[in-house]
């Protein structure tokens, strides 16, 4: 790859580009190709699937019961009078099968934990997963909603005080959470374009990309974390938020890709900023939080003012099944700012909203984003699926039945220690151990590793006399190893993000044992270039 066709790919998201990395890593046919762009974990959570399949067998044990003279296949809806004893006995009958005992424990948890209907329970789990009714409500079955935001209480809110509650819209998966509070945050005047929004850097891409399009021309200021302070928010950084024609902060916390949590002393001083700006809007994107050590989501720190989004995705290696929440709490700015519109503004959003109901100015922010997702007038048609919903709630029973946190402390586990083996072949021990750390990925940062590695005139040189793209490409096509490029994330230098997700541990030895080599001839070119003598083997084993 010449330096005028990286020049012309520079422009590329990194997940764009990533396919031109693919063709040259995969271009060598005898040679395995390690693709550690993208972050789709290549571990799952199995139970909760067993108990899904399993809970679909009962359904349609259910849903034969109505029809059973008819031998053409016909079923009806589940009944809700003796579900319960119907379930019980199914649970003793299959007690042997994976998955049954996870149900017929959710189903406990339900009653005995949470206080509420298990006969209702499990008549909505069975509707659900026969997907034989339209999702009602709309923005989310009723008793999956307080489920799911029993499990978001845990995961995102812990043990940090809490005052009020709070609703949930579920949605297909963080990418649709995106794009519906993107439109809905301008089709209700809460941006417009030329307003300023603020941004936590590094940043999942698309973060940096949607606001630029036409459709928003929002502009853009950086709050930039510093990889010299581990990937903290400096205060003076944060004091960017002070400045009143901000008007939004948008982050992903934990970060994508330094895959740090904000500091506790972060998120104090955040939410000492909102009391100064009660105004401020705040969308947190918090799909890796529940791989962090007693996370607070900044949706627990300053609930009025934030959005709160997060994924299933990655945590139960769920990507295929698209699952996500938006949460707003109940007493929050967006419905303020909403109310106190220009008369025309409002006028226009009144006559948006009235199709579907008869207060369409009382109609609350979390409900406009459901029916603005269906372009309004297929509002009645609204909701996610709701096989995704059951799913969803049986992934959120699976996290909250594990007291102990031992699926937690086994995905904690693995991800480490592919971590160590590839920074173990690298030659370079990893940072010190970092309790904000959540290791989903890692970023082999071009100045922070070389200059650790062979020293600050090396890095330099490197700076100025090979295209940021440049090492990606090498890697690809020698190696047949794929990174993604920090910088498409919005890191100062260039860099190269790795899952750590989506390959086993040796597979990362094999990518540590690459870069090195990738090191050592850059050292080669660097000596020849210069005619230092800097030592290649300072990165060895």
């Amino acid at each position: 790859m010449t330096k005028p066709d990286m020049s012309k790919l520079a422009s590329l998201s990194p997940f764009e580009l990533k396919d031109e990395l693919i063709k040259l890593a995969s271009s060598d046919a005898d040679r395995l190709m390690l693709n550690a762009g993208r972050g789709n974990p290549n571990f799952l959570a199995t139970i909760p699937r067993h108990g899904f399949w399993q809970l679909g067998l009962f359904a349609m044990r259910e849903s034969e019961r109505s029809f059973s003279y008819m031998p053409e296949g016909v079923g009806g809806f589940p009944r809700r009078e003796g579900i319960e004893e119907r379930f019980d006995l199914f649970a003793r009958e299959y007690a042997d099968v994976p998955g049954v005992s996870f149900l017929a424990g959710a189903v406990s948890y339900v009653r005995d934990q949470l206080g509420l209907s298990a006969g209702d329970f499990l008549y909505e789990m069975c509707e659900g997963i026969l997907a034989c009714n339209y999702p009602v409500p709309d923005r989310m079955l009723k008793l999956s909603e307080v489920i799911v935001g029993q499990y978001i209480r845990k995961e995102m809110i812990g043990s940090h005080p809490f005052i009020g509650e709070f609703d949930l819209f579920a949605v297909e998966g963080g990418t649709a959470a995106m794009t519906y509070l993107f439109n809905s945050i301008r089709e209700n005047h809460l941006l417009k374009a030329g307003d300023t929004i603020a941004l936590g850097m590094p940043i999942f891409t698309p973060y940096i990309e949607i606001p630029e399009l036409n459709d928003f021309k929002l502009v853009e200021l950086s709050i930039d974390a510093d990889p010299n302070e581990r990937w903290q928010y400096s205060n003076k950084e944060l004091d960017k938020l002070r400045d009143p024609k901000v008007k939004a902060f948008f982050l992903v916390n934990p970060s994508n890709p330094p895959s740090v949590r904000m500091s506790d002393e972060s998120l104090e001083y955040l939410a000492s900023i909102i009391e100064e700006r009660p105004d401020l809007i705040i969308l947190t994107d918090d799909v890796y939080g529940t791989f962090a050590d007693n996370f607070v989501s900044l949706f627990a720190m300053c609930p009025k003012n934030t959005i709160l989004v997060y994924s299933f995705s990655k945590y139960f290696g769920a990507t295929g099944w698209r699952l996500g929440v938006i949460a707003t709490h109940r007493d929050n700015v967006f419905d303020e700012k909403i109310a106190a519109l220009p008369d025309a503004a409002r006028k226009e959003l009144h006559e948006r909203y009235t199709s579907i109901t008869t207060e369409p100015d009382k109609l609350k922010f979390i409900d406009r984003l459901v029916a603005d997702s269906r372009t309004v007038a297929l509002n009645h048609t609204a909701g996610l699926s709701t096989p995704q919903q059951v799913q969803m709630v049986l992934f959120s029973l699976f996290s909250l039945m594990d007291t102990p946190d031992s699926y937690k402390a086994a995905m904690k586990r693995l991800i480490r220690s592919r971590k160590a083996a590839l920074y173990r072949e690298i030659g370079i021990a990893p940072e010190a151990d970092d309790p904000n750390a959540v290791d989903y990925y890692t970023l082999l940062d071009i100045e922070a590793l070389g200059g650790k590695a062979i020293g600050p005139d090396f890095v330099k040189w490197v700076l100025s006399s090979v295209e940021p793209n440049e090492l990606l490409f090498h890697l690809a096509e020698d190696a047949g190893v794929v990174l993604l490029p920090g910088r498409g994330f919005g890191t100062r230098h260039p860099s190269g993000r790795v899952s750590l997700a989506n390959l086993n541990e040796s597979d990362y030895a094999k990518i540590g044992r690459s870069i090195r080599k990738l090191f050592e001839e850059y050292v080669d070119k660097y000596n020849a270039a210069t005619g230092n003598k800097a030592n290649k083997h300072v990165v060895k084993k």
